[in-house]
């Protein structure tokens, strides 16, 4: 395996851990801030150096050099490869997005330690691919949320009987799994365990009520950071996908599609802003695991696309509802506010990031959002056709919220709704990738092929039987795989 110059996947990790001690011994919340700002965009910098690292070795993986964490365990941990080398540099934004836009009224309720250990926990996670240690990381990032929620004195109860069942049945299904289990000889009961798990993580119908009560209780921003980098996503890449055989991701694949339209049919009915954003959030995350278990390049490519759209343009446009929250409170969707005079420049983003999120042309979706229903019809001609359902019920979801939010009355301020200056950095950075994605589409999608195709060949290869001398030697096995219906 391939290392990089530099031990990049150490310094993400490691910079947002280390800062968040001394990050919690500061009672001047300003400079916690200003500092917490600094480790984020230093961690978004030694991020994005990944990615450009690993482009430059033209390989499928690479670990770290002066890989610290290989000295101490005797195996590669941190290892990056075109799955996660771009999904890296999309958490550290997330989270520099957080802290940036968090104003001063806010400063109190969003714990900037627990962020910062929080990063650091999600970065680990992308940046490991060994079941085990992903388990441990998913278990570790509830720490956080749980602790906000206890210390708002809310009831966790919600949260933690779903978290406490996906980590258990993660754990029971991998303790299930063999060390020769692949797709050729999936292990039927481990499997199962491990794709509810993911399933859960990932709020789909009907275990998703976590998700809406986290949105409820919570502060805007830890609720967005918690579900905003799909780890329950990635957990089903990591630890489900390379044993699952064709009929176990198709069943996922029926599932999350029912998830989608579901979610999106309910955006519509919303009568509070958080739960229109949860639901509307939840339609397109379950829209990318369609893409992921349709198994075939064009498809898995569109999912992967999705799945960075998704994340960039879902970022921006929770990112102004909650700014929009910090200066008026929880918003109710029953009535106009008409908030567009005041707010001019969150009411175009707004527009912006929510129709880029339903792959609007011009915009950093359309591409992936076309690959992903070309790809679903090829395979099954309905559900491509739901996928064009849950993208048009979320359409409307987003442009009926615009006018309910920013058109309608005439609204009196008796303080400055003006955006201030990192606000308006953080949401325009954003606003400029939205544009570019869409303007420039072929870099992106050209890198997120070539990652499909090698999850595609290497998925291939578990299917391939066993050589002659190893069927001789296993009878027993042999006669019982001879008749399995993958083969």
């Amino acid at each position: 395996m391939l290392e990089m110059h530099l031990p990049w996947l150490e310094l993400t990790v490691l910079l947002p851990l280390l800062a968040a001690i001394p990050v919690a011994k500061m009672r001047d919340r300003e400079r916690a801030k200003v500092v917490s700002i600094a480790v984020c965009v230093a961690v978004l910098i030694a991020a994005c150096c990944e990615w450009f690292d690993f482009t430059a070795l033209r390989t499928f993986e690479a670990h770290d050099h002066w890989d610290v964490i290989q000295f101490l365990f005797r195996r590669d941990v941190f290892i990056v490869d075109k799955l996660s080398a771009p999904l890296l540099p999309l958490a550290a934004l997330i989270y520099l997005a957080a802290v940036l836009t968090t104003l001063r009224t806010k400063i109190n309720r969003f714990s900037l330690s627990w962020t910062l250990v929080a990063e650091g926990i999600l970065l680990a996670t992308i940046a490991c691919r060994e079941p085990w240690i992903i388990i441990l990381l998913l278990a570790l990032s509830v720490l956080p949320p749980w602790l906000e929620l206890r210390k708002r004195q809310q009831s966790t109860r919600v949260f933690l009987l779903h978290m406490g069942l996906s980590l258990g049945l993660l754990v029971v299904g991998q303790i299930l799994v063999s060390s020769d289990a692949s797709i050729s000889d999936p292990p039927i009961l481990a499997g199962c365990c491990l794709t509810a798990g993911a399933l859960i993580r990932s709020g789909i119908c009907p275990l998703h009520c976590w998700m809406t009560d986290l949105f409820e209780k919570a502060t805007f921003g830890t609720a967005l950071l918690f579900v905003m980098p799909m780890t329950g996503t990635y957990a089903v890449m990591r630890v489900v996908f390379p044993i699952a055989p064709t009929w176990a991701l198709q069943s996922i694949a029926v599932l999350s599609l029912a998830t989608a339209v579901y979610a999106a049919g309910m955006a519509m009915v919303q009568h509070e802003s958080r739960r229109f954003f949860c639901y509307l959030f939840l339609s397109h995350s379950s829209l990318v695991l369609v893409g992921l278990e349709v198994a075939t390049p064009i498809g898995l490519t569109g999912a992967l696309c999705v799945w960075l759209s998704v994340g960039i343009s879902l970022l921006g446009f929770g990112i102004v509802l909650r700014s929009v929250e910090a200066r008026t409170g929880r918003l109710s969707l029953d009535t106009f506010h008409g908030l567009y005079e005041h707010t001019p420049f969150l009411a175009g983003v707004f527009l912006l990031t929510g129709l880029a999120s339903i792959g609007f042309p011009g915009t950093i979706g359309f591409v992936g959002t076309e690959l992903l229903v070309e790809g679903a019809v090829d395979i099954y001609p309905h559900v491509g056709l739901a996928v064009v359902l849950a993208a048009m019920l979320n359409g409307i979801a987003v442009v009926k919220s615009y006018f309910r939010v920013f058109t309608g009355t005439h609204h009196q301020a008796s303080v400055s709704m003006v955006c201030r200056p990192t606000e308006r950095i953080a949401i325009l950075s954003i606003a400029i990738l939205i544009l570019l994605g869409g303007l420039i589409p072929q870099p992106g999608v050209a890198s997120r092929y070539r990652a499909a195709t090698e999850i595609m060949n290497r998925r291939a290869e578990s299917l391939v039987p066993p050589p002659p001398e190893e069927t001789e030697q296993r009878p027993i096995k042999t006669a019982n795989t001879n008749h399995h219906p993958m083969e």
